[in-house]
C-alpha cells in the first residue's frame, strides 16, 4: 500500500497544481486532490522527511500562522477571521505535505503547462467574444478582461512563474528542451504584454535586475540593470496614470461595467490604499489588531464618508473591497505583532537564500504580489503562495531537498 501511495501522491500533488487556474469551473477536483494528499501523507512519510522543515524560515512561518490562531481565540474572532486563517493553512499545509516528494520538476513542469493552459483557453475564450462582437482591441479591452481564465493578476503571477522556471531550467550547454523552455517564456512574457498585466511586467522589470546580482560581474549586466530600473520607474508612473476608461465614462455620464472597474488596478487602489491609512491613523496603534470584519466595516465607512462620486461610492461600499495590500491586512486585523512575523520571515528567508536566485526571485515575487493583493483573502492566492513557501522550503534545507540548479 506505502508504495502504490508513494507512486501516486507526487502525482496528485502535480494535477494540484495544473488544474487551479480552472478553479471556477471545477470546484470539486482541487479539494479532492487536496483531502487524497492529507490522507495518504502519514502513510508515505518518513521521519527523515521532518527534518526539512527544521529550519529557522519555517519555524517563524508556523510561529505566525499559530499567532494568527491564538489572536482571533482569544479576541473572540474566530468565526469570523476562519475564512482567512483557512486560507493560511491551504498555504502552510502544502509546503508541510510537499516534504515526502523528492522531485520538485514535477510540480515545476505543472506550474509550466497550467499556465500554458491558462493562456490557450482565455485566447480561445477571446477568439470567441471578439466574433461575436465583430470588435478587436487588446490590453485594457473588455473584450481581454473577459476572456480571461481567472483574475488578470493571478494569470500574471501564474505566468511570471512560468518564466521565472523555464528560465531556470535552461542549461547553459546545449540541450533540446531548451528551445522548449525559450518558446515558453516567450509566450508567457508575450501574454503578460496583451493583457496587461502590469504588476506582472514590473515583477519581471525587477526579477531582470535583481538577476544582475548572480553570476559573474559584467559590464553588460549593469546596463541590463539600469535599463530595467528605468523601466520599473517608467511602469510606475504608467500605473499612476491609469484613468482612461474611468475619464472615458465620466465625461458620458455612466458607470463602466464591474469587470472594467475592477481591472482600473492603480485608481481603484488609490482610494482603498488612502481609506487605510485614515483607519491606522484613527485606530492608533494595534498590538493585536482589530479583526477582519471590523477592518471591511471600517474601510466601507471610509469609502462612504470620503468618495464624492455617488457610483463610484456605491461601488466601494457594497463591494466592500478589502486593503489590497497583504501588509496593511495584517497589521489592520490582526495587530504589529502579525505584521512583525510576516516581515521577519520575508527578511530571514532573504539571508538564507540571498545566494540562491531562484528563490531569491520567488520571495521577491511574494512581496511585489503582496503590496498590492490580499493574497490570503483568495484560495487561488493561496495555493500560489504555498508554491513559494514549497520553493523556499527546498532552497534553505537542500540537503535535505532535492537541489534547485543555481546560474
Amino acid at each position: 500500500m506505502r508504495i502504490l501511495l508513494s507512486a501516486i501522491y507526487p502525482y496528485a500533488f502535480m494535477l494540484l497544481y495544473l488544474i487551479i487556474p480552472f478553479d471556477d469551473y471545477f470546484r470539486a477536483p482541487p479539494n479532492i486532490l487536496m483531502g487524497i494528499l492529507v490522507v495518504a501523507f502519514p502513510f508515505i512519510v518518513r521521519k527523515e522527511d521532518f527534518k526539512k522543515l527544521k529550519s529557522l524560515p519555517i519555524a517563524i512561518f508556523l510561529g505566525f500562522f499559530a499567532y494568527l490562531c491564538i489572536n482571533s481565540l482569544i479576541s473572540g474572532r474566530g468565526l469570523e477571521d476562519f475564512t482567512t486563517l483557512k486560507k493560511v493553512i491551504i498555504a502552510v499545509g502544502l509546503a508541510i505535505l510537499y516534504i515526502p516528494i523528492a522531485d520538485v520538476k514535477k510540480i515545476n513542469n505543472a506550474i509550466i503547462f497550467s499556465s500554458l493552459a491558462a493562456i490557450l483557453f482565455s485566447v480561445y475564450n477571446f477568439v470567441l467574444i471578439t466574433d461575436a462582437t465583430g470588435s478587436f482591441a487588446l490590453g485594457e479591452s473588455p473584450q481581454v478582461i473577459e476572456s480571461l481564465l481567472i483574475d488578470r493578476l493571478y494569470l500574471g503571477l501564474l505566468s511570471t512563474f512560468s518564466i521565472l522556471i523555464s528560465f531556470q531550467a535552461i542549461q547553459k550547454k546545449y540541450h533540446p528542451n531548451n528551445n522548449y523552455y525559450l518558446a515558453n517564456i516567450f509566450v508567457n512574457a508575450l501574454f503578460i504584454i496583451l493583457i496587461s498585466s502590469k504588476i506582472a511586467v514590473i515583477a519581471l522589470c525587477v526579477l531582470l535586475l535583481v538577476r544582475q546580482f548572480y553570476g559573474q560581474r559584467k559590464i553588460w549586466k549593469a546596463i541590463i540593470g539600469i535599463v530595467a530600473i528605468v523601466a520599473v520607474v517608467g511602469l510606475f508612473f504608467l500605473l499612476k496614470n491609469e484613468n482612461g476608461f474611468q475619464t472615458n465614462y465620466e465625461n458620458h455620464k455612466t458607470s463602466p461595467p464591474t469587470f472594467i472597474q475592477n481591472s482600473m488596478t492603480y485608481e481603484l487602489r488609490a482610494v482603498i490604499w488612502s481609506c487605510a491609512q485614515n483607519v491606522i491613523t484613527n485606530e492608533g496603534f494595534s498590538l493585536t489588531g482589530i479583526g477582519l470584519k471590523a477592518t471591511e466595516e471600517k474601510l466601507a465607512v471610509c469609502y462612504e464618508s470620503t468618495i464624492a462620486n455617488p457610483t463610484k461610492k456605491e461601488q466601494f461600499v457594497s463591494a466592500r473591497y478589502n486593503t489590497h495590500n497583504q501588509f496593511l491586512d495584517f497589521y489592520l486585523s490582526a495587530g504589529f505583532l502579525a505584521l512583525l512575523f510576516f516581515t521577519t520571515f520575508i527578511v530571514v528567508n532573504f539571508f538564507a537564500v540571498r545566494k540562491q536566485f531562484f528563490p531569491t526571485a520567488m520571495l521577491t515575487i511574494l512581496v511585489l504580489y503582496c503590496l498590492v493583493e490580499n493574497l490570503f483573502h483568495r484560495q487561488i492566492g493561496a495555493y500560489y503562495t504555498g508554491f513559494i513557501l514549497i520553493i523556499l522550503l527546498t532552497s534553505v534545507k537542500p540537503n535535505e531537498n532535492n537541489t534547485i540548479k543555481n546560474k
